[in-house]
């Protein structure tokens, strides 16, 4: 009998599918109304609502760097909630209105939140 997933081994998959930039298997556990939030400085600055939205919003975030990578520095797990503190590298792919510029690399600390609810990814906060 297959053993469901605990919270920690979703989130790391879903972690690991972002780094290969693999659509497919970012969206696969998450839940139908998935809702995404990106937070800069305590603002809200992208809201995605859905599975379909969030497919969208993630394909066409592929094209912003040639490489990232999120690893995961810290792990808090309390029920059905994961933390986790990212260290974040990214190498730019197109010029960014705050000066970045394709081949520079972006380097930044920040924080995720999944809310889980039977075994699929109800919704992520990131947080930086």
């Amino acid at each position: 009998m297959e053993t469901a997933a605990t919270p920690k081994q979703i989130v790391l998959a879903y972690i690991e599918a972002y780094n290969r930039f693999d659509v497919d298997s970012m969206v696969a556990d998450l839940h139908d109304e998935v809702v995404f939030r990106n937070i800069t400085g305590g603002e809200v600055d992208l809201t995605t609502t859905g599975k379909e939205s969030f497919r969208q919003q993630a394909e066409q975030a592929k094209q912003y760097f040639s490489q990232r990578e999120q690893r995961v520095t810290d792990w808090q797990i309390a029920d059905n909630r994961v933390e986790v503190l990212i260290d974040y590298t990214g190498v730019a792919a197109i010029e960014f209105p705050n000066g970045l510029k394709p081949g520079d690399t972006l380097r930044m600390q920040g924080k995720s939140v999944f809310e889980l609810e039977d075994g699929k990814i109800l919704s992520i906060e990131d947080i930086s």
